[in-house]
């Protein structure tokens, strides 16, 4: 059976693992506010591993819809974040076999400052061509590079955390980082 709180505003700062116990139970205000707070940082990874918005709400949605059905199963050894990352990166990577996406497009390059109107096209298709090559530099990664190079650089994830969601060591995270930003490194050395 379904329950409602009174007002999803009442749990606003209840902790992630009691939502969870209650969403579990079948309240469903409990979920909305588990969604609200993690949309946002699972769409970001999303977009970076699938480089597609589209697809990535696709795949953070179907993420939701799992944990919805799969709240019963989760342990609360690891925090209801990890364990949708985890998820999420699941749904992605199926997504990824399944057809291939474009380059990954990066929403984290700043947009050029504004000067002088004759310089302006210059400077502008210089940084688009460096988006174009980094773009192009991490889809080349491996995908757990990938993977953990976007929850390190761009959701700021401890390195126990990357290891949680990606089912491995701390040592393995560790590797896999010095791999991607070694490799990015190369593939953007002319951009330096």
């Amino acid at each position: 059976m379904i329950q409602r709180t009174a007002s999803p505003r009442l749990g606003c700062d209840l902790p992630d693992g009691l939502l969870a116990v209650r969403a579990a139970e079948g309240d469903e205000n409990s979920f909305a506010l588990l969604v609200q707070r993690h949309n946002r940082s699972l769409l970001a990874l999303a977009r970076g591993i699938l480089g597609n918005p589209q697809d990535a709400e696709e795949a953070v949605q179907d993420a939701f819809v799992s944990a919805w059905r799969r709240l019963p199963e989760y342990r609360h050894n690891a925090e209801f974040r990890t364990w949708m990352y985890r998820i999420t990166i699941n749904r992605c990577l199926t997504m990824r076999r399944r057809r291939r996406p474009p380059p990954l497009p990066l929403d984290t390059v700043a947009e050029p400052a504004t000067g002088d109107a004759r310089s302006q096209p210059a400077r502008t298709a210089e940084q688009d061509a460096a988006t174009a090559a980094l773009s192009r530099a991490l889809a080349g990664l491996d995908a757990d590079q990938r993977i953990c190079w976007i929850l390190r650089e761009l959701q700021g994830l401890p390195y126990n955390d990357i290891a949680h969601v990606t089912q491995t060591s701390e040592q393995t995270v560790r590797g896999r980082l010095f791999r991607a930003r070694r490799s990015l490194q190369e593939a953007m050395g002319p951009w330096r």
